[in-house]
């Protein structure tokens, strides 16, 4: 089993959790709060590809869950351009739902040139967990 490692941002409105697996960075998750909408966004969640299928993934979501709870947050937004559909079943597993999709989104930096219009047509899934109502 992986140990997560927490490292917290100033006033806690966001923090950022590392797997470490025999002495190995497996994993990272960010947790940004949002105080305008009472949301923590689920950030840059990672696991290195020889690693994956072990549970890891579950256990960072989790800790974002958790950091929502501990801090009164009434939900948990994501966004994703994963095509993998493992990715979207660990969200769901989550608990989360699938609420949009942004149809030929534009990974910032791009420069929407011909090029990338052709090769990076990316869908950006949109999920939500409602922990309580406001």
């Amino acid at each position: 089993t992986a140990n997560i490692q927490r490292f917290e941002g100033f006033f806690v409105r966001s923090c950022f959790w590392v797997a470490v697996l025999d002495g190995n960075v497996v994993g990272i998750v960010a947790a940004r709060g949002n105080e305008e909408d009472n949301t923590v966004e689920l950030r840059r969640m990672s696991v290195d590809s020889n690693y994956r299928g072990k549970g890891i993934a579950k256990a960072l979501g989790r800790k974002v869950l958790e950091f929502a709870v501990l801090n009164n947050y009434s939900s948990v937004v994501l966004g994703t351009t994963a095509v993998k559909m493992a990715a979207h079943k660990l969200y769901e597993s989550l608990g989360f739902k699938h609420v949009g999709v942004v149809e030929h989104y534009a990974l910032p930096g791009m420069t929407h040139s011909l090029l990338e219009r052709m090769f990076f047509q990316l869908r950006y899934h949109r999920y939500r967990l409602q922990l309580r109502e406001e």
